[in-house]
């Protein structure tokens, strides 16, 4: 988009210039010549002709846009970096995420939390431990993640408080059965299952 946007007042400059040289606007100044072995080279010489040309957008048109090849890109057109680390994550932002926690884990949804998990994930169940991948987590079964114990807790969770933590946000009732999330590669992300 940077791009397009520079070709394009490259080109109005450049007729511009054009503009002021033949309708005299230099008269009366010393004619400028171009020696005759100066050559414009092929690498140099450009075709605007068939250059696309960016439409007039207002600031406020322009908004955080997520773009899958380079990731989020914030209002400057900078590629942001997310968040940093759990702390720079803000209250309404956490709570937003814990309550999609909480609905998802009320209707049992394991595709959903799955979506919401960061790969490798810590499962604690017996005979579970880390869980490599989305696929193993899904083999798991719905009946087997969510247990009564667990949806209790979570169902019960105070969400409106969040205090974040070098290890990120527990999503629980004070027991220790909780869903944890925290800033995995600079997006908030469920990071444990404890039972």
């Amino acid at each position: 988009m940077r791009k397009i946007l520079k070709n394009a007042a490259v080109l109005v400059l450049s007729f511009a210039l054009a503009g002021m040289i033949l309708t005299g606007c230099g008269e009366g100044k010393e004619e400028i010549r171009q020696e005759p072995d100066a050559e414009i080279s092929e690498e140099n010489e450009q075709d605007f002709s068939e250059q696309p040309v960016a439409e007039s957008v207002e600031d406020e048109d322009i908004g955080s846009v997520e773009n899958e090849d380079i990731g989020p890109v914030d209002k400057a057109g900078e590629i942001s970096e997310g968040y940093e680390d759990n702390f720079a994550v803000d209250s309404e932002a956490a709570k937003e995420f814990a309550a999609k926690v909480k609905e998802i884990t009320a209707k049992k949804d394991l595709e959903a939390l799955a979506e919401l998990t960061a790969f490798p994930v810590y499962v604690g169940l017996p005979d579970v431990d880390v869980v490599e991948t989305r696929e193993d987590f899904l083999n798991l079964g719905a009946e087997t993640v969510f247990t009564e114990k667990l949806m209790k807790s979570v169902e019960a969770a105070d969400i409106e408080h969040f205090e974040p933590s070098m290890a990120g946000f527990s999503i629980s009732d004070g027991g220790s059965s909780n869903i944890n999330f925290g800033v995995v590669d600079g997006v908030l992300a469920i990071n444990g299952i404890n039972y």
